[in-house]
């Protein structure tokens, strides 16, 4: 007649020692190092605390519609230019131009935040006049909702040149985020929500771009303009404008943040418990080995003293 195996269990013996004796110090050695080891691999491994994170957002950008324009000419002036803010426009005296102006931002993706921004700037010249360069600065308001919320001025600075003369400046590029220190994982973050530039300032130092360009570098956070394709286009006719026409993105970004506790946590604990599960493998056969073959001497209880007891 043949048998099968209906059920199985594990048997339990007991290794029985006094407090003072080699095995007893075996397993606080074997104890300690089970443990302890574990947190040492995962530190020494550059990975246990989570120093910094990531994670993606759509910011919410709006342009500011304030602008400073230079442009160098072959004139006397050598310059023309106009800007959005009044007191600079009275500096330029007779080289201010007053452009014509079009803005359209758009939403591609219906998520109810802008994508792109499209700009056109037709600037009048003379007839005599031709345009060998161009600074244009842009201003918006950018934020972030996600982690931390953060709210802050911001701006774009275009800048080409040519040795010929140019008709129209074409240029594609994306507003991207600049960080010089991770976000905090919560909270405001409102220190730069304030005017790049002073419009009440009738100092010329004010508007001057270097001035603002080195003030705002500065900040932790910037945005700049990022893979600019500009296209310089000749032949220009007479009487006819010069055109700037620029195609900005608003691309999704990678922001850098301070995790908080709990998610420090989380993520030691991932890498602690990763290293125990080998640790407590290795060093449980090793305690089998040693007590099994009576390496140190100990008291076997078989599993049927156990139950007697």
């Amino acid at each position: 007649m043949a048998f099968y195996e209906a059920y199985s269990h594990p048997a339990l013996i007991r290794y029985k020692t006094r407090i003072c004796t080699r095995a007893t110090l075996f397993v606080v050695v074997v104890l300690c190092l089970t443990y302890i080891s574990p947190l040492l691999v995962a530190y020494r491994s550059q990975g246990f605390w989570l120093k910094k994170s990531w994670y993606e957002e759509q910011p919410l950008v709006q342009f500011q519609y304030d602008m400073i324009l230079i442009g160098a000419t072959n004139t006397a002036g050598n310059y023309v230019a106009w800007s959005t803010f009044p007191n600079f426009n009275r500096l330029v005296g007779d080289n201010l131009r007053i452009p014509f102006v079009s803005v359209q931002e758009e939403d591609r993706n219906q998520d109810g935040k802008s994508d792109l921004l499209n700009l056109q700037i037709n600037i009048p010249l003379k007839a005599e006049e031709q345009m060998y360069s161009i600074q244009l600065l842009l201003t918006f308001s950018y934020q972030l909702f996600r982690m931390s919320t953060v709210a802050m001025q911001t701006l774009a600075f275009v800048q080409h040149s040519s040795s010929v003369p140019g008709s129209q400046l074409f240029i594609s590029a994306d507003l991207k985020l600049h960080q010089r220190t991770p976000l905090p994982h919560r909270g405001l973050h409102a220190a730069y929500n304030v005017s790049v530039i002073d419009a009440s300032s009738p100092l010329a130092s004010t508007y001057d771009l270097a001035n603002i360009i080195g003030l705002y570098q500065q900040r932790n956070l910037t945005t700049h303009l990022s893979g600019a394709i500009p296209v310089w286009m000749v032949g220009r006719a007479a009487n006819t404008p010069f055109q700037i026409n620029a195609n900005i993105s608003y691309p999704v970004e990678t922001i850098t943040y301070r995790p908080g506790f709990w998610e420090t946590v989380k993520f030691a604990w991932i890498q602690y418990v990763s290293v125990l599960l080998i640790f407590l493998w290795i060093f449980q056969h090793i305690q089998t080995f040693v007590f099994q073959n009576q390496v140190l001497p100990t008291i076997v209880v078989p599993p049927f003293k156990q139950h007697r007891v």
